[in-house]
């Protein structure tokens, strides 16, 4: 066999066996499938709302992972802005990463727990020690 048939075969070889994996990659191709969306199964128990993700008081939900008070929180969020849509801005997708959209909704649930029922919460658009109680119980 000739070196030239066998630099052509070499080529055809390669590109059929994988090499099309050398080619650039494209944004679309690159963006990342989206965030899986959780659903909320909300029950009231001793004056509390849960959404069935975290049961807690105290946990700040992470901005950058996915958690379950991150999840909680977000689905409690999405129904008082079912409740109260003028007063609470939708948290967006229950993704469980308190992003941007989560920590705005979180902000005006603040003002309005401090505005109508002097909750005395810090307005830092993070469910925290103080304003998780708070959330629990104004949908309820």
């Amino acid at each position: 066999m000739s070196t030239h048939r066998r630099l052509a075969l070499a080529a055809v070889s390669f590109v059929l066996g994988g090499g099309l994996a050398l080619l650039p990659v494209t944004a679309a191709s690159a963006a990342p499938a989206s965030a899986t969306a959780y659903s909320c199964h909300y029950k009231k128990s001793d004056g509390y709302e849960y959404a069935g993700h975290y049961s807690g008081l105290t946990v700040v939900p992470s901005s950058s992972t996915v958690t379950s008070a991150g999840i909680e929180a977000q689905c409690l969020l999405k129904r008082m802005h079912a409740i109260l849509p003028d007063a609470v801005s939708s948290p967006g997708t229950v993704d469980g990463i308190f992003g941007t959209r989560s920590k705005a909704s979180m902000r005006s649930f603040q003002r309005l727990a401090d505005r109508d029922w002097g909750a005395g919460l810090t307005v830092d658009g993070l469910p925290g020690r103080n304003s998780w109680p708070w959330l629990r119980s104004l949908t309820v």
